[in-house]
């Protein structure tokens, strides 16, 4: 699959792919004779694993550490491991900050939504 496929599928720029082999996040892309890369289907299920960390909040660097830890083998499965835990711990806290900000943004709509109904029924009983 050409870059700009890669691109689409996965709503990443071509810039952040090419950025992506190039801090070692992605390995060295496979090249068609005339230079164009050709993603294979492992970088893909990489990319989205990539996908999912940054989104989870895992610094390049630290997703940069982890993927070298992958390449040195099984003796580094518990660092990797504690990697992963570490970021799951953040996520949680995360989760649960963004529920209270929730709960505060639908405490703020719910005041609005009665101030609105009271304005509304006081113009209707002037009638």
């Amino acid at each position: 699959m050409k870059i700009s496929e890669v691109s689409e599928q996965s709503g990443l720029s071509v810039d952040t792919l090419r950025y992506y082999e190039k801090v070692g996040l992605l390995p060295p892309i496979t090249r068609t004779n005339g230079g164009i890369r050709e993603y294979t289907e492992a970088d893909i299920k990489r990319i989205d694993f990539i996908k999912c960390m940054r989104t989870a909040g895992l610094p390049v660097d630290v997703l940069t550490e982890y993927f070298a830890l992958v390449e040195q083998g099984d003796e580094t499965i518990e660092a990797r491991k504690e990697i992963l835990q570490t970021q799951r711990t953040r996520l949680v806290a995360m989760i649960a900050e963004l529920q209270d900000t929730l709960a505060l943004l639908n405490s703020k709509i719910e005041g609005y939504e009665d101030a609105l109904l009271q304005a509304e029924q006081e113009l209707t009983d002037s009638y």
